[in-house]
């Protein structure tokens, strides 16, 4: 009776401090392992209007039964903000899947601010959010995925913070990942790649506003593009330099935000995959696109990955592999 009491005491603090219920993650026996990125949900709280975004993100969660749920950014879009972004993050709580978050331009824009929301989020069983002390942002964190026996970190998945506006005087538009950030994800690279015995470690990178690299990327008649694009890149004016930390470190194999409503598609480009998910949420906010989620599904051992787009009655579009269905055959 008194080994139940504690048990049951640990369990109260664990939640309390926002550490229940954090499985490592890992490839599954079957070598395994799938996320599905949830995006601009835009989410207001007993809002008619959203109804539809909780419906498809339970929709999906049910159909696909991913082993991590990745929400990249514009989670609530009104007030009560706790109460909205609770809502949304238990519909992946309750059926015990861990999850993350980062954090896109309009979430601190209800009423609390990203410290705020964070110190919430960290309340929630099966989340995996975090964000490394000294470093601009409020949602940056590595996500690491271990082999299936355990004995390796097979996969790493970098999580970080795209900030909002502008902050330099006379540059308009959206703000740009931090140097330090940048750095920051240099040196974690740096280190699994010494683990690995010299060799990269294949990653993947996940947040709200797209690089400029994408309407780069986009414009390029001789890129091959597959989704939809019915809109320029909302992208920094100006670039600090991630993609090319990821080109020189030669690990992050795709890169996967949201922020542009309008767009779901995968462009390869110089040999990383630019890749928007789709569109989450309700009529809260503009968009021309039926709502859905991205996956992407990884097989231990392989190179590459696989992902698609899930729609409402689980229509599936636009399912791709890479690198494969991107390098173009020679004649």
């Amino acid at each position: 009776m008194k080994q139940l009491f504690f048990c049951i005491i640990f369990l109260l603090v664990g939640l309390l401090n926002g550490n229940a219920q954090q499985p490592s993650l890992k490839f599954n026996k079957d070598g395994k392992f799938k996320i599905v990125q949830f995006t601009d949900v835009h989410y207001i709280h007993n809002n008619p209007k959203s109804a539809i975004s909780i419906e498809r993100i339970n929709e999906v969660l049910d159909a696909e039964k991913p082993d991590l749920v990745l929400f990249t950014g514009d989670v609530i879009y009104g007030q009560p903000a706790e109460e909205g972004m609770r809502t949304i993050l238990n519909l992946a709580a309750k059926r015990q899947i861990p999850f993350g978050m980062t954090f896109g331009n309009h979430d601190n824009e209800q009423g609390l601010t990203r410290t705020q929301l964070f110190d919430i989020i960290r309340t929630i069983p099966y989340n995996l959010t975090d964000s490394v002390k000294g470093v601009s942002g409020a949602s940056n964190y590595i996500l690491p995925i271990k082999s299936s026996n355990g004995n390796k970190d097979a996969v790493v998945l970098y999580c970080m913070d795209s900030h909002s506006y502008s902050q330099i005087e006379g540059i308009g538009g959206y703000d740009y990942i931090k140097f330090d950030q940048v750095q920051w994800y240099r040196d974690n690279s740096a280190k699994f790649t010494k683990q690995n015995g010299g060799t990269p470690v294949p990653s993947l990178a996940f947040f709200h506003i797209a690089l400029p690299e994408y309407n780069q990327a986009a414009s390029d008649e001789t890129a091959i593009l597959v989704g939809t694009r019915k809109e320029k890149a909302c992208a920094p004016q100006l670039n600090s330099g991630l993609f090319a930390s990821m080109k020189e470190m030669g690990d992050v194999q795709g890169v996967f935000v949201g922020h542009d409503h309008d767009d779901d598609y995968a462009v390869y480009w110089k040999g990383i995959l630019l890749a928007y998910g789709r569109y989450t949420g309700g009529d809260t906010v503009y968009n021309n696109l039926t709502n859905g989620a991205r996956v992407i599904e990884m097989t231990e051992g392989e190179n590459g990955f696989k992902t698609w787009i899930h729609l409402k009655g689980n229509e599936i579009i636009n399912k791709v592999n890479y690198p494969s269905d991107f390098i173009k055959k020679k004649d």
